[in-house]
């Protein structure tokens, strides 16, 4: 009895995988198999790419000696 009480979420389970990969096949099924035959249906668009620059290293100031004695 638990077996059987076990196998219906499981066959629940697997039906509702099958709905939801069905669904995203009928979507963009097109895509995809354009995809593997290597065509592509939207245009190829250049990424901005952002170039960063290293900070400003700053020059090491000498302490004074009233600085150094307050510290």
């Amino acid at each position: 009895m638990i077996v059987a009480l076990g196998t219906l979420p499981f066959l629940a389970t697997l039906w509702l995988l099958i709905v939801l990969g069905a669904k995203v096949l009928e979507e963009s099924g097109g895509k995809i198999a354009a995809a593997l035959k290597g065509n592509s249906e939207q245009p190829v668009r250049d990424m901005p790419v952002r170039f960063r620059t290293r900070p400003q290293v700053r020059q090491s100031m000498r302490a004074n000696v009233e600085w150094r004695a307050a510290a």
